[in-house]
C-alpha cells in the first residue's frame, strides 16, 4: 500500500512539470525570466528553467528577453557586460530502501557457517530508484544603446536577435 502511495505521489509531481519551462515571467516558485533595473539604461536579467529545460534554451530565452526589453525601452541595441550560466544538479530517489538517500536505513544480515556474515537482500526494502535532475539559470548584465550597433562582439542588434531567435521561443499554453 505504501509503495502505491509513493508511486502516485511521484507521478503527481512529474505530471506537474512534464514540459520545459516556456518563455514567461517568473512568478512565485514558477521559473521564467526576471529583470532588475540598475540604471536608466542598464539591467540585470535572468532566466531560470525547470529540470526539463536544457541549457541552450535557457540561454536563448535570456538573449531574447534582453532584446525584447531593449526594444520595449525604446533602444536599438544592447551590450552584454557580464554573463553566466549556473547549473544545479541533484540526485533524487524514489521508493524506500537501504540507501542513505532514501530517508532511513534498513539492513539485514545473517550468518552462514560456511561463508560467514552476509547481507540479506529484501526486494521490498531495496526498491529504490535514482534520478539525476539538472536545472539551469542564465543571467546577464546588459546596457542599452541607440543608433548603430558598435563593432563589438558583446553588442547585439535587438531587432535582429528577436527576428533570428523568435521561432525558437515557446510561450505558455493559454487555457
Amino acid at each position: 500500500m505504501s509503495r502505491l502511495l509513493v508511486t502516485l505521489a511521484s507521478l503527481a509531481v512529474v505530471a506537474g512539470c512534464a514540459t520545459p519551462t516556456p518563455y514567461q515571467a517568473a512568478e512565485g516558485s514558477q521559473p521564467g525570466f526576471t529583470e532588475t533595473r540598475i540604471e536608466a539604461s542598464r539591467y540585470r536579467i535572468s532566466f531560470e528553467g525547470n529540470s526539463l529545460t536544457d541549457r541552450e534554451t535557457v540561454e536563448t530565452y535570456l538573449l531574447y528577453r534582453a532584446a525584447e526589453l531593449t526594444v520595449e525601452s525604446g533602444y536599438d541595441y544592447f551590450t552584454v557586460v557580464s554573463r553566466a550560466t549556473d547549473e544545479d544538479t541533484r540526485v533524487m530517489t524514489s521508493g524506500i530502501g537501504r540507501s542513505p538517500y532514501a530517508g532511513f536505513n534498513v539492513n539485514y544480515a545473517y550468518f552462514h557457517p560456511r561463508w560467514g556474515w552476509h547481507g540479506w537482500r529484501d526486494p521490498f526494502w531495496d526498491d529504490v530508484s535514482y534520478r539525476e535532475s539538472t536545472r539551469y539559470e542564465a543571467s546577464a548584465e546588459i546596457y542599452f544603446g541607440r543608433g548603430t550597433k558598435p563593432d563589438d562582439p558583446s553588442a547585439f542588434d535587438a531587432r535582429d536577435v528577436m527576428s533570428n531567435l523568435g521561432n525558437q521561443i515557446v510561450r505558455p499554453a493559454t487555457d
